[in-house]
């Protein structure tokens, strides 16, 4: 099942399926044009994952980490499909970076790997825009990875049994391919990633976890169009502007 966090007409949120026909919701079926559409959850927190593809650390001159490399995203971050990044002021590298998120469904602490499908929701789209131009220069990355809408997400929440193992993850900018692999080419997989992070942090429900781009990260610029797609979730859109 696909589910999907929508603002219908009248303005009032709604949680509903995500169908071949539109948003169902109470017994009523809405266009999807008809309906704005929010990000899946409303996370305390989003802890991503850094250079999780060989390829990826490679392309960026990094080494392999022999742990996950965390960092975090807050709530300010959050943008939904058909949102409009605006980028920070005045920065010459601002990158995209598509990931495949994985939304926690309840409190946990301490979860082993074995038993990290357990915790899982499901799974959405998610694109981590990077400023290059901050993160290069900082340790902790608040510049770089924590402004605001840095974290689109989205369209739907993918339960997890409609997300195969191998799930491709493709990125495009304006109907041009820039990112294509698959989530079997991770270092560290989902019950890892859980498990190393629950080891230190509480997660919450609704809490997400984007577990790292592939290789094939590019910039985003005023007037583009990404998309993100992952095999089973769907399609994530987001315009990006310049202030």
């Amino acid at each position: 099942m696909k589910r999907v966090r929508f603002r219908d007409p009248a303005g009032s949120v709604r949680t509903g399926e995500w169908t071949d026909d539109g948003v169902a919701f109470g017994g009523r079926t809405y266009d999807r044009e008809a309906v704005d559409v929010l990000s899946p959850c409303e996370p305390s927190k989003i802890v991503c994952i850094g250079r999780n593809y060989a390829k990826h650390a490679e392309e960026m001159d990094s080494d392999l980490p022999d742990r996950p490399l965390l960092f975090l995203k807050p709530p300010n971050a959050l943008a939904g499909h058909g949102d409009t990044v605006t980028l920070p002021a005045g920065k010459e590298n601002v990158d995209h970076e598509a990931e495949l998120a994985v939304v926690i469904g309840e409190q946990c602490r301490n979860v082993a790997a074995e038993d990290a499908e357990e915790v899982v929701a499901g799974y959405t789209c998610f694109d981590d825009v990077s400023n290059r131009d901050d993160q290069r220069r900082e340790q902790n990355w608040v510049r770089g990875k924590a402004f605001d809408n840095a974290a689109p997400m989205g369209p739907v929440l993918a339960t997890p049994d409609e997300v195969p193992d191998d799930a491709s993850v493709e990125l495009r900018v304006n109907g041009e391919t820039r990112q294509d692999s698959s989530v079997e080419h991770l270092i560290f997989s989902v019950p890892e990633l859980i498990a190393e992070i629950t080891t230190y942090v509480t997660l919450e429900p609704g809490d997400v976890i984007a577990t790292g781009t592939p290789e094939g990260v590019g910039p985003v610029e005023d007037g583009d169009t990404v998309e993100v797609e992952i095999e089973g979730v769907g399609t994530l859109e987001h315009g990006v502007r310049e202030p």
